[in-house]
């Protein structure tokens, strides 16, 4: 099905036997049109996502999506839209796979903070972080279930009538990665460029830190009112992901206190281990700064930068519409409508340094050991040399060149890690400049007594998650700071074995569970289950 033709083909047809009357067209992307349905055996309004033709082709493609959409259907949050159905129908000779959704009376975020800025010039920064934790609080629920979004956007969040903020689109992204080699070969790659985190414009594994770089970038957006990395072409923009560094918030916002710019900045670190350790971090610190100022009306500085990533990037990614003959890579993102549903980005899982004998697993590692993290080389910026000076050809060779090698691995991540179906929608954007003294740290002085609230259900452990892709294989459960003795509980009911080493820290108490290998998620045969290895706290500080 082409995007010209979702409107025309697909408005007055019916699925899954007549259950699903589809209805008005409620939004379109580069993957997927939305509409307004009817499910005619419940009596009530649902909106229905269908998959456009190049996707249905593919076998792979749909089973992972049942099964992703299978697990999605289990988040159950009152930030999240829920997942009620899903399947696949002939439509018009072609199959088209579907996923049914809860339909929220609202708008997306993106057409609130337009209407925000025509009327103050960004939204008020006591709101933008309320918003930003309730999207956190939809994150924390689905990283506990080894779910990563992948493409957090305001385009990807709806906020009802009443103001509740719903996050939805979980899922997608994953199914995204079940080989579905076709996709890049048409130039159908995925992700959204102004949103992506420095791993995944390298076309590296991500885990949750990746969705948390995202939500920087989109916080950035709705208290400034635009994007911090914005260029001339989504390769240029990757660039600027990886190599360039954005500006602090308060210099576009002068209204915005230090803490917001210490907050946006450490979510926006390119190491993934300097960012916070999980959604429930960033969001408790987004409620401790929303409570710690007395909200002000924007104050936009004109003109101010913010699209650091166009300098020396634009010498290597000329803009798009100058591009002769642009590949599968520089072809144009398309715009879509501000309801439009994206698709995320694929990536299987990072890799990060070892600790205590084996490495430290996904989803999050801890921030108090960051590892070196080279996503690609410095280079300085060539000033010397001014018009018709013999240096000036020079000294701006090594700049060139060091661009080059930085857009050699942006291209390779961005072939397989980059799609064109939101950047024009001016849906986020993010960072911030040197973190500050507000944000949390993990060193607090003194121990840290167990929090036991943080448990793991024995069913975890006897009734595991089958694998995505092996027949006969199960996922290793999760058990990230839960509680020592509740995990000991759910090991112990399954007959797993377990070795424990102490961690020391003390920002999540005595007792919680800090890393774990094999990482939650990875795929074991249960009949040959391998030790589980975890670090657990001391509830002391790190020595």
């Amino acid at each position: 099905m082409s995007q010209d033709g979702a409107h025309g083909r697909f408005s007055g047809k019916a699925l899954a036997g007549g259950r699903y009357q589809l209805r008005d067209l409620l939004g379109e992307g580069g993957m997927a049109s939305v509409h307004l349905a009817y499910d005619a055996v419940l009596d009530r309004q649902v909106a229905v996502k269908t998959l456009h033709t190049e996707l249905g082709r593919e076998p792979a493609f749909r089973e992972r999506f049942r099964r992703e959409a299978q697990a999605v259907a289990k988040l159950t949050h009152t930030n999240i839209v829920s997942v009620f159905d899903t399947g696949e129908d002939d439509v018009d000779g072609t199959t088209t796979p579907y996923i049914v959704m809860e339909y929220v009376e609202g708008s997306p975020l993106g057409s609130v903070l337009a209407d925000d800025i025509r009327h103050s010039g960004a939204m008020p920064a006591d709101r933008a972080l309320k918003v930003t934790a309730d999207v956190l609080a939809a994150l924390d629920i689905s990283h506990e279930m080894g779910l990563v979004h992948r493409d957090i956007k305001p385009g990807n969040v709806m906020v009802t009538k009443r103001g509740v903020v719903k996050v939805m689109d979980f899922g997608i992204a994953r199914a995204m990665q079940s080989g579905v080699t076709s996709m890049t070969q048409t130039g159908m790659v995925v992700g959204t460029p102004q949103y992506l985190s420095p791993e995944q414009a390298l076309g590296r594994g991500v885990d949750a830190r990746s969705d948390l770089y995202s939500v920087g970038i989109m916080l950035f957006q709705l208290v400034t009112g635009r994007l911090p990395f914005d260029a001339d072409s989504p390769l240029a923009i990757a660039y600027a992901h990886v190599q360039e560094e954005p500006v602090a918030p308060s210099s576009v916002n002068r209204s915005l206190p230090p803490a917001v710019d210490a907050l946006v900045a450490r979510a926006l670190k390119k190491n993934p281990n300097e960012r916070f350790p999980s959604a429930v971090a960033m969001r408790d610190e987004c409620l401790r700064v929303a409570a710690s100022f007395e909200a002000a009306p924007p104050s936009i500085v004109p003109g101010s930068p913010t699209a650091s990533g166009a300098g020396v990037a634009s010498a290597v990614f000329p803009p798009v519409e100058q591009t002769p003959h642009p590949g599968p890579v520089q072809t144009p993102y398309q715009p879509t409508s501000p309801a439009a549903y994206g698709a995320p980005t694929p990536s299987p899982g990072y890799g990060y340094p070892q600790q205590g004998g084996y490495p430290t697993p996904s989803p999050y590692g801890p921030p108090q050991t960051p590892a070196a993290y080279h996503p690609a080389p410095q280079h300085p910026t060539a000033t010397t040399g001014g018009p018709g000076s013999g240096s000036g050809g020079r000294s701006n060779r090594p700049v060139i060149i060091g661009a080059i090698a930085v857009a050699l691995l942006v291209v390779g991540g961005v072939v397989a890690a980059l799609s064109f179906d939101g950047g024009g929608s001016g849906d986020d954007a993010g960072s911030g400049g040197a973190s500050g003294s507000s944000s949390p740290t993990s060193e607090e002085v003194g121990h840290r007594g167990p929090d036991t609230s943080k448990t793991i259900d024995k069913t975890e452990c006897t009734e595991p998650r089958d694998s995505y892709d092996e027949v006969g294989k199960i996922q290793v459960p999760n058990f990230r700071y839960k509680y020592i003795k509740s995990v000991r509980e759910c090991l112990q009911a399954a007959g797993w074995r377990l070795d424990v080493k102490d961690y020391d820290e003390n920002t999540y108490g005595e007792g919680a569970v800090i890393n774990q290998f094999p990482a939650a998620g990875t795929d074991v045969d249960p009949k040959a289950m391998p030790r589980i290895q975890l670090d657990v706290s001391t509830g002391d500080p790190a020595s």
